[in-house]
């Protein structure tokens, strides 16, 4: 999961990736990068951290010329931490520049990835993204354009990019619509980016989206859709809904806010709780589906927790200890809101249960009378291969154990979550238009093989120190 933006036709193109960026941080925390193009150069500034820090020096942008740009904020799902592979990734194709941002994660890279080294490719990262590349330096065409479908064509998984190149920007979506993309006008500026929040930012105005399937040239004369990957029915990945995506973004043609209330609504419809005084909610991601519970049960809605917005998202932290230490970090307690009274506390979903279980902790140090905890998500029992960082099954609580045992675990007085069913009515598409994988365990396309982040990272060697 990332964040990615691309401007074509303003000669502040960096500034408004820049400001792209920073209004799509929540989809990517570990590093941030921008490319640029200004004719006859392309100029790249990456580097670890969020993207204020990354761009603190205001001479940064400044060194980013170019009436064309694309950036990315990173998330990783395949390749370690290593600045190596923050994107956009910028490499030569036959001495001609072409940078590439990827959202997304491609399930066929293993076996694509030794076939191109045994061909004689040698790999600067460890990230799925670079087989993108490497596969265009094989294609023929005439133009970048033709030369990325045909990789396209090659690739499975989830995918939405910005390619970079002299001819313009490039962009690209799976024949599956797995994540969000959306295209926008300011003036005579193309945008394109994973969340129409950033096209609001920079007061550009939302078109459509890019299709499944669709690769489009954006140039001086527009849009031109060069090319469509072979069709298929959208999987859009329904946890973008429940938790990823802001809610005030419209992604795949409906707003965030509207479906998860309406999540909420439904889940106090299959989980009530009729003698609880208060419903509060883990802020941010699960507050519109509180504000729908509490509509619905008629349950009072209280502000119980307070976040420290200096402080990033637990979940998508990579490591452990960090997402840990994050929940003491994040969160407070409205101690005189929870005191003496039986509690809802809402949340959007369960993935490894330390978040939530060290939450709990801080809620009973505040005294509440009970503690019910309601989900607005089925369980995640399964792993993801297209662009969520739980692909362990082994990771997830659900997987691991029944709901009275996650009860003891949590230490709450009950839990419930939204079944399969309730998740899908809340919709505004079909149920088969949605990926439910990491819930249902039923993938949309076939798996060769579970890829794990590391999967490429060179061990390490053992130095003997005498």
């Amino acid at each position: 999961m990332c964040g990615i933006i691309g401007i074509y036709g303003n000669p502040e193109a960096a500034t408004l990736v820049y400001l792209g960026l920073y209004a799509q941080q929540h989809r990517g925390q570990e590093g941030a990068g921008i490319v640029s193009y200004d004719g006859e150069q392309v100029h790249r500034h990456m580097g670890q951290g969020l993207v204020a820090d990354v761009y603190s020096d205001p001479g940064t942008l400044q060194a980013l010329p170019g009436s064309l740009a694309i950036g990315h904020t990173r998330y990783s799902t395949t390749g370690g931490l290593d600045a190596k592979n923050i994107g956009p990734l910028l490499f030569n194709v036959e001495e001609t520049p072409v940078s590439v941002a990827h959202n997304g994660n491609l399930v066929n890279l293993g076996a694509m990835r030794r076939q191109l080294q045994k061909e004689g490719a040698i790999f600067q990262t460890t990230t799925d993204t670079e087989i993108i590349v490497h596969l265009m330096a094989r294609a023929s065409g005439e133009r970048m354009a033709d030369r990325l479908s045909a990789a396209l064509e090659q690739v499975e998984g989830a995918f939405s990019l910005l390619v970079l190149t002299h001819e313009g920007i490039i962009a690209a979506r799976d024949p599956y619509g797995w994540r969000p993309f959306v295209l926008g006008r300011l003036g005579d500026t193309w945008v394109a980016a994973s969340e129409t929040c950033a096209l609001d930012l920079i007061g550009a105005k939302e078109l459509r989206d890019v299709e499944p399937g669709e690769v489009l040239l954006i140039n001086d004369d527009g849009l031109q859709t060069v090319h469509r990957l072979p069709e298929q029915r959208p999987k859009h990945c329904i946890f973008e809904y429940i938790y990823f995506s802001r809610p005030d973004s419209r992604i795949y043609g409906a707003n965030v806010d509207k479906l998860r209330r309406k999540l909420g609504k439904t889940l106090a419809e299959e989980a009530p709780t009729p003698t609880a005084d208060i419903v509060i909610s883990v802020p941010d991601s699960s507050n519109t589906a509180t504000v729908g519970y509490a509509s619905r049960s008629g349950i009072k809605h209280e502000i119980g927790l307070i976040r420290n917005h200096y402080v990033g998202r637990s979940f998508i932290r990579p490591e452990q200890e960090l997402r840990d230490l994050t929940v003491k970090l994040k969160f407070n307690t409205v101690k005189g809101v929870l005191a003496g009274r039986e509690v809802v506390i809402i949340d959007d979903s369960i993935v490894r249960g330390t978040t939530m279980r060290n939450l709990v902790r801080l809620l009973r140090e505040a005294g509440p009378k009970k503690v019910h905890v309601r989900i607005s998500s089925s369980p995640i029992r399964h792993h993801c291969q297209f662009g969520l960082d739980f692909p362990t099954e082994e990771e997830l609580i659900a997987n691991q154990r029944t709901k009275d045992q996650i009860e003891a675990y949590l230490g709450v007085d009950s839990l419930m979550y939204l079944s399969l069913e309730g998740m899908l009515t809340s919709m505004d598409q079909p149920p088969d238009h949605f990926c439910t994988a990491c819930f249902s365990g039923e993938y949309p396309i076939t798996l060769n093989e579970v890829g794990r982040k590391d999967a490429f990272e060179p061990s390490k060697p053992e130095f003997d120190d005498h």
